[in-house]
């Protein structure tokens, strides 16, 4: 099936490749060191990404426009009518595709994981590699820093993105944002005049900013449109009318969330709170500083759309109207007006079919009016705004502190002194009196084989090996055999671990623990004249290596199931024993 998709799609048929296979291709010829195919593949994936999206919001736009709903349909001929319209959406939406990506628009369904990549820009991490290593300096330069903008924790392009301005011949010019979000420049730098006083010029920057908020919204929405995915599916299908409802408060779900969407900036995990009452508010005051009132005025009865209650707000108003005099018309943006009316008729019906058809809704406006959420869901929903309010205050916390926690521990060797992406060596994880106290543990439980089901040397005659999980070295100290304080030791050693490497390689990714051993392995005295052989055969946790066809298959009997493995010594009283990594066709 691939390859028939990759003739089919070929880049002189006029037809828009599939991105998640240019990604998965450009991958691929990554990890084979093909740099001049990985570039070409990667830039092809996120070009049809980019022109997916771009077809999947004019089509939503124009078939809106073409096959439109025009008032409320008449009872009682109100089915087959509602229904011709949704028909003709349907077509509509198939043939305006269809014709924009060249293929059956089917065949452009990606997997929630690869959206994910594309979403946080993952593509460009593996394209700034490439490029670099094609001496295209300045458009790696330019990659590296398109996905820092949206990873600012990542630890390992953090290092890059150092390399490279401590590297001669890189433009300044070059670390621009390939994805920069027009609204956000624009929206910082009116705060930033706002900030000193200078209130003409923060008002022509919010305004653009303003204006842009509501045409990314409006693109937000039109893809909420699109499939959906539905993690609780059963296998039985609804009926028709439930199947309707279902999916419609769906999209209407995703819609409330696209002001989440829109106030998120690249890099953040939390939103920028009320994105579109603060500019609203800001506005205001900038009007009212430069003796606009008349703007000013229609600033704060904006605002007042969203909080009709606000005290100071109301107050302004009244000077407006004594100002302007009984005469002056003074009232809210129509924009707004719609934004906002819109927003509150799909809140109550996404309220109505909690009440009624059962599920949740996180709310993402503090301004909902109280009497628009049912008396049965008020108290839930006081506690996920609760909820939703420390969970942004702890990330506020984490943004600001930086992703590395833990002080003291430097990176020894990188990827690039490693000969390999995604590869790092620590130093000082643990203090020495930590390493000898896990030893000591190691010691007490007294060549207990855990873990190698009872071999005492699984991979080489010459060298004995003991090992010890977490689980049995706290069976141990509950039995009295071994220190509690040491067991908990390893526990959290383990866990310390963990968390170094989900900061430096994938920060706002939690990753889970497969497997921890405490290894404790010794030579067979008197059996290691002339070995040729090694500690532990070359190998990859998660995929089987190929040396001749260059490739490490991810398939059983691998753990595929793992994405990073880490060795944490305890000693360095030894000799041999290294870890070390070959090249894919090494022998």
């Amino acid at each position: 099936l691939l390859l028939l998709l990759l003739a089919l799609f070929s880049p002189g048929s006029g037809r828009l490749l599939p991105y998640d296979l240019l990604y998965a291709d450009g991958v691929r010829a990554y990890f084979a060191r093909d740099w001049p195919r990985a570039a070409e593949l990667l830039q092809r994936a996120l070009h049809s990404y980019s022109q997916l999206l771009e077809a999947r919001r004019g089509c939503q736009g124009g078939c809106r426009e073409e096959a439109g709903f025009v008032g409320p349909p008449a009872a009682p001929s109100w089915e087959p009518r509602f229904f011709d319209r949704v028909l003709q959406r349907a077509e509509c939406l198939g043939e305006c595709l269809g014709r924009r990506l060249g293929s059956e628009p089917s065949l452009h369904r990606a997997s929630r994981e690869i959206q994910e990549d594309f979403e946080q820009r993952e593509p460009y991490n593996y394209l700034q590699v490439a490029l670099f290593q094609l001496k295209k300096l300045d458009e790696a330069v330019s990659a590296a820093h398109t996905f820092f903008v949206a990873n600012p924790q990542h630890l390992q392009m953090r290092e890059d993105m150092e390399k490279y301005r401590r590297m001669a011949g890189v433009k300044l010019e070059s670390f621009r944002d390939l994805q920069a979000t027009p609204y956000w420049e624009a929206y910082e730098t009116g705060v930033q005049q706002y900030n000193v006083d200078k209130y003409l010029q923060a008002a022509v920057k919010l305004e653009v900013s303003l204006e842009e908020v509501l045409l990314a919204l409006e693109d937000c929405r039109a893809l909420c449109e699109g499939p959906q995915e539905d993690s609780t599916e059963e296998e039985m299908q609804p009926g028709l009318y439930e199947a309707i409802a279902a999916h419609y408060i769906q999209v209407l779900k995703c819609r409330q969330h696209c002001v989440l969407e829109v106030a998120t900036k690249p890099g953040r995990v939390s939103a920028t709170d009320d994105f579109i009452p603060s500019h609203l508010d800001l506005l205001q005051f900038a009007y009212d500083q430069v003796e606009n009132h008349a703007l000013a005025a229609e600033c704060a009865a904006s605002y007042l759309l969203f909080y009709p209650s606000d005290e100071p707000m109301l107050e302004k108003m009244k000077r407006y109207r004594a100002e302007l005099g009984e005469g002056a018309s003074v009232t809210a943006r129509e924009n707004i007006q719609r934004y906002v009316q819109r927003s509150l008729m799909e809140k109550k019906l996404i309220y109505y079919a909690v009440e009624h058809l059962g599920g949740t809704f996180n709310d993402p406006d503090p301004w909902t009016p109280d009497e628009l959420i049912p008396e049965s869901l008020k108290q839930k929903h006081k506690e996920n705004q609760e909820k939703q309010r420390l969970e942004n205050l702890d990330v506020g916390e984490q943004e600001q502190t930086g992703p590395f926690t833990f002080e003291g521990i430097t990176v020894a060797m990188d990827s690039h002194q490693l000969n390999g992406s995604q590869r790092v060596v620590f130093d000082r994880v643990l203090t020495d009196s930590e390493c000898k106290d896990i030893l000591r543990l190691a010691k007490a439980a007294g060549g207990t084989e855990d873990g190698y089901r009872g071999r005492q040397s699984p991979h080489t005659p010459h060298e004995r090996f003991e090992g010890l999980t977490v689980l049995k070295a706290l069976q141990l100290a509950q039995d009295g055999t071994v220190n509690w304080r040491d067991a908990k030791l390893l526990l959290h050693a383990s866990e310390k671990s963990r968390k170094i490497v989900e900061s430096y390689f994938t920060p706002g990714k939690r990753l889970h623990f497969s497997f921890t051993h405490l290894v404790c392995r010794t030579a067979v005295e008197g059996d290691q004249d002339g070995r040729m052989d090694l500690s532990h055969p070359v190998h990859a946790d998660n995929c089987l290596l190929d040396p001749e066809g260059k490739e490490c298959w991810r398939e059983p009997p691998a753990y595929v199931y793992r994405d990073y493995s880490g060795i944490l010594y305890l000693n360095d009283d030894f000799h041999g024993g290294d870890l070390f990594f070959t090249e894919l066709d090494a022998v």
